[in-house]
């Protein structure tokens, strides 16, 4: 397990990541979930039929705790291209946490439609970008958040989820949720394995990786740190976590983001409470056996989305 200022382990896989980009045309930014092969086989999934094997991820993702994670589209149509998180109203609106790196540079609110729980097509009236965003994923992860107001109330969602603005996070298991694109730990994602319309996965790994945010800023191109990792282990122990993290998946559903989860949330048991504490933000390699996702920390941004949104809801 890595931890601390700066994280050798993160910089080395996304070399890694940029040197097989060239062969793979899976991008490093996040999707739906990459789950392990055995729980695909034992929930059906097959040759054929690679779509099926999901189950499992699916029910986690529909637990009422997650149902506040929505899915983006471009086109008000293809549901899934990125996620966002509800987490509270006011009187008249909505707001949403979300990843900066899924918007083109100055950002538009309107580039993505959100898809509410009742299925209408709503587009956010306000976007707040974190100032600290230049972006670059490999630089800036920690600052990678952008908020969006829609111009409605979302009702039956239940109470706002809590933001976690502690710093315990490493050893944990925590349950990261979005929409998009799915896979098997032994090939990474593939359009093979979605089928129909884009429905919310979820999967789950131990923080093996826990980066502080770095102070002072670094320059533009140096990591500025905020960031959590997990990894995904085969289930025979033959690639373990290499900096003494977990030699074999903790549960069955140990998994990884793949491409469309972007913006969703990661999500941690705290005191029988359900918090987040992350926003899904890349990951390494194929999105397979022996690569890593990474999430955006929430934690060090209390004062920046309570200036925004002062009924954000918080914890320790």
């Amino acid at each position: 397990m890595t931890t601390g200022p700066l994280s050798t382990l993160r910089c080395t896989a996304l070399a890694i990541t940029l040197l097989t980009g060239l062969a793979t045309s899976v991008p490093p930014e996040a999707g739906a979930v990459v789950i392990l092969d055995s729980t695909w086989r034992e929930e059906g999934g097959r040759k054929g039929r690679e779509w099926q094997g999901f189950d499992a991820h699916i029910a986690l993702a529909a637990e009422p705790q997650f149902r506040g994670v929505l899915a983006l589209a471009t086109d008000a149509e293809s549901w899934g291209e990125a996620s966002a998180t509800w987490i509270g109203n006011d009187e008249k609106h909505a707001y949403l946490l979300t990843s900066a790196h899924i918007y083109d540079l100055p950002a538009d609110k309107r580039e993505y439609a959100v898809r509410t729980p009742d299925g209408r097509t709503v587009y956010p009236d306000r976007l707040w970008m974190h100032k600290a965003w230049n972006g670059d994923s490999d630089a800036r992860e920690g600052y990678d958040l952008v908020i969006l107001r829609l111009p409605m109330r979302l009702e039956g969602l239940g109470q706002p989820p809590e933001l976690y603005v502690g710093d315990q996070e490493a050893g944990e298991l925590i349950t990261f949720v979005g929409y998009g694109m799915r896979g098997i730990g032994s090939t990474g994602e593939d359009e093979r394995f979605h089928r129909g319309e884009a429905v919310a996965a979820a999967a789950q790994g131990i923080v093996d990786d826990w980066v502080d945010l770095v102070d002072p800023m670094p320059d533009e191109d140096e990591d500025a740190g905020g960031y959590i990792g997990v990894y995904m282990p085969r289930e025979d122990g033959s690639e373990p976590e290499p900096d003494g993290g977990a030699r074999v998946p903790a549960t069955r559903l140990i998994g990884l983001l793949g491409a469309g989860d972007s913006g969703g949330s990661a999500w941690m048991k705290l005191r029988d409470n359900w918090v987040i504490v992350g926003v899904n933000a890349s990951g390494s390699g194929i999105a397979g056996y022996g690569d890593y996702s990474w999430f955006t920390r929430v934690a060090p941004h209390q004062g920046w989305i309570r200036r925004i949104f002062t009924g954000a809801q918080f914890t320790e």
